[in-house]
């Protein structure tokens, strides 16, 4: 998969990538595509996933902690950052984003989520919050869980619930 098939013009839906892969190999090309643009990339994953995601990116050339530092690439740990997302009219509060510069685009992971056992709602809670960022950013996003160990029940949920999360938001026709 490439990032333009990822980003597919489609204004701010959302895509959910299932991955086979426990790292962020799968989805790596989106988020350099868009560094590689001059977009700048939003990523909300729990910690080790974020340190992976750090480590690929210098594996292919960049360097991940200047692009922090000039917020090019903003990492929120999650679950950590919802306290902060809940706090989003806040300007203050506000995480470090560039809402005047180009499009941003946002890969969330909830493979953290899921590998904890956290209640269903909790986690539909969580995507709805995260797709009303997206929507009031008008960013490209991409959701992703690691599937490898899911059963197809499961799976089949996950689909579900991000559907519900995406469209709650999604403007009537």
């Amino acid at each position: 998969m490439d990032a333009d098939s990822l980003a597919g013009g489609r204004g701010n839906t959302c895509r959910l990538v299932v991955r086979k892969k426990p790292g962020p190999a799968e989805i790596v090309q989106f988020v350099v595509g868009g560094i590689e643009i001059g977009q700048q990339i939003v990523v909300l994953a729990g910690p080790t996933w974020l340190k992976d995601l750090a480590r690929t990116l210098s594996e292919n050339g960049l360097r991940p902690q200047d692009l922090i530092r000039n917020r090019r690439l903003v990492f929120m740990t999650a679950p950590d950052c919802f306290a902060r997302l809940a706090k989003w009219g806040d300007p203050l509060q506000r995480p470090a984003l560039h809402c005047n510069g180009s499009i941003v685009r946002w890969i969330s992971d909830w493979s953290w989520a899921y590998q904890n056992g956290s209640n269903p709602a909790t986690i539909l809670a969580y995507q709805r919050r995260i797709h009303s960022c997206i929507q009031d950013l008008s960013a490209i996003s991409l959701c992703t869980v690691h599937g490898e160990k899911m059963e197809r029940s499961s799976m089949l949920a996950v689909l579900v619930q991000h559907r519900r999360a995406a469209r709650a938001l999604a403007p009537s026709a």
